[in-house]
């Protein structure tokens, strides 16, 4: 058991699970402003525009009974498909799924430029040391280079 407690702590503290941690929480903060931009800022001029529409509050009554709201009809247990918060939650995802594409391609992005700033050098063959692509002699070990 003591084995077993002392490997979950190795675990827990390496730094990668730490970091996934973090990932995760700034995930969760994240979906919280793109859930309130899409209901407080995106959906109202939409639903205006459309006519004075609350996307939120859109939803088909099974139950044969009349309800003023969606909050009626959820209190007293009729069944609802309430397809308003389903658009508001398909347009939160792709929301999302933009910002990490984005994110994604700025990332790929920063690392082909990090690569094209390798390709300038290369290693002299004889000392290892970084050299220019365009030398024909090392500057470390003085050996005579093959332009390649």
């Amino acid at each position: 058991m003591k084995k077993t407690l002392s490997e979950f702590k190795n675990f827990i503290l390496r730094g990668n699970v730490m970091d996934m941690a973090v990932g995760i929480i700034i995930g969760i903060a994240f979906g919280a402003i793109v859930t309130s931009l899409v209901n407080d800022v995106i959906m109202p001029p939409i639903g205006f525009l459309l006519g004075n529409i609350d996307f939120s509050s859109l939803y088909i009554n099974m139950s044969g009974t009349e309800y003023a709201s969606l909050s009626e009809a959820r209190a007293a247990g009729a069944p609802v498909i309430a397809y308003g918060a389903f658009i508001n939650t398909i347009i939160n995802f792709l929301i999302i799924a933009l910002v990490v594409f984005l994110m994604i391609r700025f990332v790929n992005n920063l690392v082909k430029r990090g690569q094209k700033a390798e390709a300038k050098t290369r290693e002299c063959p004889f000392c290892f040391s970084s050299i220019s692509l365009k030398a024909t002699r090392c500057s470390h070990c003085t050996s005579q280079l093959d332009i390649k």
